[in-house]
C-alpha cells in the first residue's frame, strides 16, 4: 500500500512510538518558530531547562504581535528576545520584518521538514509541503532543547480539489468552504491533506491561505504536495536547493476523502462570531460596511496585495469606509512598491499599517461602535477586534476590495458591472530579497548577558497533582469557548511576561468577577474548577490560557470536549483535563457547586474513570480522560518542567 504525504513525513521523523492511528508518537522537530506574544515565556521556560544552545536545525524568534509598544513592557520583551537569540543560537526577526508565518514561508520553509511553532497558525507552512504544527510555548521550548514533540498519530483526511477557481473567487473561499463542511469542532486528531488536479492551479500563497485556516477546523495541521509550483516559488525566493518533490503515492489510502470542485465555488464569508458561520456573499445582501482590513498571516502575500491594488487602480475608497492595509512582510512591501501596487493602494485612500498581526489580534484598528468590519484575517471571535459591539466578517481580498469601492457588502463578481475586470496576478519569477532585518546567530555566545526588564518574571511553577481535588465550580461556560474568552489578546498582551498581572484579566469577556472569586478560593485553600461545553479552548495556541488559570488555583477543567492545543497546554501546566462520560451531566451542574474528585492517582494508574461528587446537590457522576502514560506522569509531577527536572535527576 502506498503512503500519503503525511505518512511519508512522519515516517522520517518518528523517534518514539509506532505509526498506529490513535496512539501517541514522539517526532523529531527540524524547525521552530516563536512570536513575541508567546516567545518570551517560551524562552524563559527554555532557559529553565539549562540547555546551552538550541538543538534544532533552525529556530527563529519573530517580533510581530506586540509592536505597538505603548509602555515599556513590549520593548523590554523585544530586547530580552534578542539577547536570548544571540546567546542560544536563534535567528531573530526584528519588528518590521513581517508576520512570522508569511516570513517563514518566504525565507525558511522546506518541503518534508517538521516545523513546530508557538502560534496556532503555524500550519501555514503546509503550503510548501511542511508538516507544520502549532503548539504551546513550553512544547516549543522542549523541541528547541532537543526533545520530541508528542502528538496522536492522526487520521488523514484527503481533500480532493478538482477544476479551477473562476474569476473573483479566491483561495479564501476554498478554506471557507472547508469550514462549512467540517465546522470548527469535532476534528481533533485529524490532518487535512490536499490533492487532486486542482492543486496545480493554486500558487504557494494560495495554498498557504488554505493551510493557515485549517487551524479553525481544529485539525492538527494541513499539508499540500511539494511540486513544480512549490519549486517555482522557492526559485523565486532564491532557495531552489531547499526544494524536494513530495507527492502522495497513487495508491495511498485515507480515512476519509472529500471532493471540492473549485469551478463551482462562489465568494463566501464567515459571519459573526465564528469562522465556522459560513454564508455566500450574495446571500448577505448589501450591508453597509464601516471598515475593511486587508492583511494578517492569512491574506497578506504579494499576490493578495497586488490583486487588491489592481482592483483599486484609479479608484477611491467609499467615504464611509475606513480602509487599513497591513502587508505581510517587508519583502511584500518592497515587491509591491517595485511593481506599482503600493502606490495604487495608497492612492485609493488606504491607511498603511505595520507588517504585523495588528488588527487581527485586536491590538490596533478597533472599529467603531456596532461597526461592520470586513477582514481578510482568520478569526472573528466575539470582542477580538477590540470592540465588543462590532460585527466582524472574514472575507477574501477580492470581496474586501469590492466593499472598499461600494461601501457595502458586495459580491466581487458584481464589479464587472462597474467596468472592473478581474486582474490575473502572476507570481514573480524572482522576488526582491533583503534579509537585513534578520539577526543571524554568530559564534558561541556563552557570555551574552540576558536582558530582563521589570515586567519579566520567572515562570510560575505548578504543584504536583493532588490525590483529591476539592473545590468549587468557579465558572461554567457554554460551547465553543475560545482562548480569547479565557485570556484576552489586544492591549493586555504586554503583560504576558508578568503572569500575576495578566491573570487579572482571566475570563473578563465572560465574567469580570472571575479573578477575584478565584483568588479568594485559592487563598482559602480551595480548588478552582472550570466546567465547559463542547470544543473548549478553540483558537490561539496561547499557553497563558492554561498558565494563568494554573496560577489562580484551577486544578481541573471538566468539559464536553476540548481542542488539541489547549488540552496539551493544560497538561503542561498540571491542570487535569476531564470530559463528561455522559454529557447530560453538564446540565446538572451549576456555577458555585462544590465538587470533590478523589483517588485521582490510583484511577489514572489503573485507567479508571474518575468519580466526581457534587457535594452541593448530593449527586455523583463519572468523568473520563484521554491521557497517555507519559501525560499521566507529567500531571502527577506537576507539569512538564517539573517532569523534565525529575527525569534529569
Amino acid at each position: 500500500m502506498g503512503k500519503s504525504i503525511v505518512e511519508k513525513i512522519l515516517a522520517q521523523h518518528i523517534v518514539i512510538g509506532e505509526a498506529v492511528k490513535g496512539t501517541e508518537v514522539g517526532i523529531k522537530i527540524d524547525q521552530t518558530l516563536t512570536q513575541d506574544a508567546t516567545g518570551t515565556m517560551a524562552y524563559l521556560q527554555f532557559e529553565a531547562m539549562g540547555v546551552p544552545k538550541v538543538k534544532t536545525e533552525l529556530s527563529v524568534s519573530y517580533v510581530d504581535h506586540n509592536t505597538v509598544q505603548i509602555g515599556f513592557e513590549n520593548a523590554d520583551d523585544h530586547k530580552y528576545l534578542q539577547s536570548v537569540a544571540e546567546k542560544y543560537g536563534i535567528v531573530y526577526s526584528r519588528a518590521g520584518n513581517g508576520i512570522c508565518h508569511q516570513v517563514q514561508l518566504e525565507r525558511f520553509g522546506k518541503p518534508g521538514k517538521t516545523l513546530l511553532g508557538s502560534d496556532s497558525h503555524t500550519p501555514t507552512g503546509g503550503g510548501v509541503g511542511m508538516l507544520a504544527i502549532g503548539a504551546g510555548g513550553l512544547d516549543v521550548a522542549v523541541a528547541m532543547a532537543g526533545g520530541p514533540f508528542y502528538l496522536t498519530y492522526p487520521k488523514i483526511i484527503k481533500i480532493n480539489l478538482t477544476g479551477k477557481l473562476r474569476p473573483w473567487v479566491a483561495a479564501k473561499d476554498i478554506i471557507l468552504k472547508v469550514l462549512e463542511i467540517f465546522t470548527t469542532k469535532g476534528n481533533v486528531g485529524c490532518v487535512f491533506e490536499y490533492g487532486g488536479s486542482g492543486v496545480k492551479t493554486l500558487s504557494v500563497p494560495e495554498r498557504a491561505t488554505i493551510t493557515n485556516m485549517g487551524a479553525e477546523c481544529g485539525v492538527t495541521t494541513s499539508v499540500f504536495p511539494s511540486d513544480e509550483i512549490t519549486r517555482e516559488f522557492l526559485i523565486a525566493q532564491d532557495r531552489e536547493s531547499d526544494w524536494t518533490e513530495l507527492l502522495a503515492d497513487d495508491d495511498a489510502e485515507y480515512d476519509k476523502v472529500i471532493d471540492i470542485n473549485l469551478s463551482e465555488l462562489v465568494p463566501l464569508a464567515a459571519t459573526p462570531h465564528s469562522p465556522g458561520n459560513i454564508s455566500t456573499v450574495r446571500e448577505l445582501g448589501e450591508i453597509d460596511v464601516d471598515q475593511v482590513c486587508l492583511g494578517s498571516c492569512t491574506n497578506s502575500s504579494y499576490k493578495d496585495m497586488m490583486t487588491v491594488a489592481r482592483i483599486l487602480a484609479d479608484k477611491k475608497l467609499h467615504p464611509n469606509v475606513s480602509f487599513v492595509v497591513a502587508p505581510g512582510s517587508k519583502q511584500v512591501i518592497e515587491n509591491i512598491i517595485q511593481d506599482g501596487g503600493f502606490a495604487s493602494i495608497v492612492s485609493a485612500g488606504a491607511r498603511i499599517a505595520e507588517s504585523a498581526c495588528g488588527f487581527c489580534i485586536g491590538n490596533s484598528q478597533s472599529p467603531k461602535t456596532e461597526a461592520v468590519s470586513l477582514r481578510t484575517s482568520n478569526r472573528n471571535f466575539f470582542g477580538r477586534s477590540g470592540t465588543k459591539s462590532a460585527n466582524a466578517y472574514l472575507v477574501s481580498p477580492e470581496t474586501a476590495a469590492a466593499a472598499v469601492i461600494t461601501g457595502k457588502f458586495t459580491d466581487p463578481r458584481d464589479l464587472e458591472k462597474l467596468g472592473i475586470k478581474y486582474p490575473e496576478v502572476k507570481m514573480p519569477a524572482k522576488f526582491h530579497i533583503d534579509d537585513s532585518m534578520f539577526v543571524f546567530p554568530g559564534e558561541d555566545k556563552k557570555d551574552v548577558e540576558i536582558y530582563r526588564g521589570p515586567n519579566i518574571g520567572d515562570p510560575p511553577a505548578a504543584e504536583p497533582l493532588k490525590d483529591k481535588i476539592a473545590g468549587v465550580v468557579t465558572l461554567k461556560v457554554e460551547d465553543k469557548i475560545t482562548t480569547d474568552h479565557i485570556i484576552p489578546a489586544g492591549s493586555k498582551m504586554k503583560y504576558r511576561s508578568n503572569v500575576p498581572k495578566y491573570s487579572e484579566f482571566l475570563f473578563e469577556v465572560i465574567d469580570a468577577t472571575f479573578h477575584d472569586r478565584a483568588k479568594e478560593l485559592r487563598d482559602s485553600g480551595k480548588d478552582n474548577i472550570i466546567v465547559a461545553g463542547l470544543s473548549y479552548g478553540q483558537g490561539s495556541s496561547r499557553e497563558h490560557a492554561a498558565l494563568c488559570p494554573m496560577y489562580m488555583g484551577v486544578k481541573a477543567v471538566l468539559a464536553k470536549s476540548m481542542e488539541r492545543i489547549h488540552n496539551a497546554n493544560l497538561i503542561n501546566f498540571g491542570i487535569l483535563p476531564l470530559n463528561f462520560k455522559d454529557q447530560a451531566d453538564y446540565d446538572k451542574l451549576e456555577q458555585s457547586d462544590a465538587l470533590e474528585i478523589s483517588n485521582i492517582k490510583e484511577a489514572l494508574v489503573n485507567n479508571q474513570n474518575l468519580k466526581v461528587k457534587n457535594l452541593t446537590k448530593g449527586t455523583e457522576f463519572e468523568a473520563t480522560y484521554i491521557l497517555s502514560d507519559r501525560q499521566k506522569e507529567i500531571l502527577i509531577a506537576g507539569g512538564t518542567l517539573a517532569f523534565m527536572r525529575k527525569q534529569q535527576k
